[in-house]
């Protein structure tokens, strides 16, 4: 599904990218607020579902190659934040849903887990 897709079904806004949200499949979402666990986990690809908002959510995405980052409960990310992600064309959403209702409605609507598996 494309990330326009998504901004409809969270109810969200676009902090940065809207010119990329029509383009950006998604197919799996990470959500955490540890960072090491998406570090650990989660795939390539996949789209960070977050309350972080801090620089490092960015260069993780960077790490990671992941499609973009929705920031959960209303966050808004530090300045900083914003201006790195632009940097790195990496596209920023918000939405006022929890993390468990927003990876509830991105998981009815065929958004799959992005997760290495462990044993």
């Amino acid at each position: 599904m494309k990330l326009s897709e998504i901004k409809n079904i969270l109810s969200a806004d676009v902090i940065f990218g809207e010119d990329q949200i029509d383009t950006i499949e998604v197919e799996t979402a990470f959500a955490s607020d540890l960072l090491s666990d998406v570090l650990a986990y989660s795939k390539e690809n996949a789209l960070f579902i977050t309350g972080l908002t801090n620089p490092q959510v960015i260069r993780t995405v960077e790490v990671l190659d992941l499609v973009g980052v929705v920031f959960v409960r209303g966050k808004v990310p530090q300045l900083d934040t914003v201006e790195l992600a632009k940097r790195k064309g990496i596209p920023l959403l918000r939405t006022k849903c929890i993390m468990f209702e927003t990876c509830g409605r991105l998981h009815s609507a065929g958004v799959k887990a992005s997760r290495v598996m462990v044993d």
